[in-house]
């Protein structure tokens, strides 16, 4: 297995285009995805506020507003017909309105009648600015009761307000660094580990070279030294990846780090096989590509991270349970976020052990029936 090892990695040496995809390629998406992420969170965010009250109230709000990093206010009017303007402009993100009357109206214990509006088809953005802009004047129309109304209404009554306390658990900074970047990594990488396992056995067949492949060698040792070869370059990157997040950055693994490690290697492992199975049973390289590009890219957006598989329909529910990067996100998630205990990760981690065995059967399978039909 060593020798096929040593083969593959020769290739590789003496094709600097292959070299590229493996050291290069991975480099650039760390690098860009790494520098994409760095500031955390979007801040300083446009929007506006439609101030038709101009009291106390609204002056109270536009303060608040203006001390939360995430928003800046571009600008303060009192036509709406200037802020919408703006707003489909993309200019700003959203605006606070504060209709004529809303300070009295909320001294009478009535609707103070203030509207928020966002715009929700960047979806990330949307969900951010709203969360900060309702903050912002729910803590001004507090700030606002307790100091400005019942002081001056009852002085010599301390009457409690009413507090909730919010409290985002595992990532406290809502830093999409810690957020999309664990799962964006991973989710491309793969998908370029698909490609060069693909294109590493597709060259075999096409130029005839399986005798050299197979050269000495049982078809279940050629097959896994010429697999393992990528698995270990990707993995090795991701774990160089991981280094600059955890040690460089200080994301800490609140879990076992070991477990992830090895969740890598089996995640890794599962989609080159499944990319090796592809290209044998097709035998064609386009319609492999075209295989990769379904199965592995939709890997990210059904397997629960980004969009929610409560509710879905059966084929999504189904969709998702048959890609190996769902286990693995899960698994993810519960040792470097969550700190779950090991026995909680042990189904996932078992999962993606069983996808390798399976297509490493799969791909058995079709070389040897690939070499049978070229002997006889």
């Amino acid at each position: 297995m060593w020798s096929g090892m040593l083969r593959e990695l020769r290739y590789l040496l003496t094709h600097k285009w292959d070299l590229c995809l493996v050291t290069l390629t991975p480099l650039f998406i760390i690098v860009l995805f790494s520098s994409m992420f760095y500031q955390g969170k979007p801040e300083h965010l446009p929007i506006a506020i439609i101030d038709q009250d101009q009291s106390e109230l609204s002056r109270n709000i536009e303060k608040y507003v203006s001390h939360n990093s995430a928003l800046k206010i571009a600008l303060i009017s009192q036509n709406p017909d200037e802020v919408e303007k703006l707003l489909n402009q993309t200019q700003i993100w959203g605006y606070i309105s504060i209709p004529a009357g809303a300070e009295q109206r909320l001294v009478q214990a009535q609707d103070a009648e203030i509207s928020i509006a966002f715009n929700q088809s960047y979806f990330s953005v949307g969900n951010a600015i709203s969360s900060a802009m309702l903050l912002s004047t729910l803590e001004a129309t507090i700030d606002f009761t307790r100091q400005n109304y019942l002081a001056n209404s009852i002085p010599y009554l301390d009457i409690p307000t009413p507090n909730v306390k919010i409290s985002p658990l595992y990532n406290p900074s809502l830093s999409y660094e810690f957020y999309l970047e664990p799962f964006m990594i991973p989710a491309i990488l793969h998908l370029l580990l698909c490609c060069c396992v693909a294109f590493a056995v597709g060259q075999e067949l096409k130029f005839n070279t399986t005798g050299q492949w197979l050269n000495q060698h049982s078809i279940f040792s050629a097959l896994l030294s010429k697999v393992l070869v990528y698995v270990v370059i990707f993995t090795a990157w991701t774990w160089a990846w991981m280094f600059w997040l955890i040690e460089i950055r200080g994301w800490f693994v609140a879990g076992n780090l070991w477990m992830i490690l090895i969740g890598q290697f089996f995640f890794y492992s599962a989609y080159a096989l499944i990319s090796s199975t592809v290209v044998l049973a097709t035998r064609d390289l386009a319609k492999s590509y075209g295989f990769i590009a379904v199965y592995g890219g939709s890997s990210l957006s059904f397997a629960g991270v980004t969009l929610p598989l409560n509710n879905a329909p059966l084929f999504t529910q189904f969709w998702a349970n048959i890609l190996p990067y769902t286990p693995y996100a899960k698994l993810q998630t519960e040792q470097w976020v969550i700190g779950s205990p090991i026995s909680a990760s042990l189904l996932p981690l078992a999962v993606l052990a069983v996808y390798c065995l399976f297509y490493f059967a799969t791909a058995y399978f079709f070389l040897r029936k690939y070499v049978k039909g070229v002997h006889s």
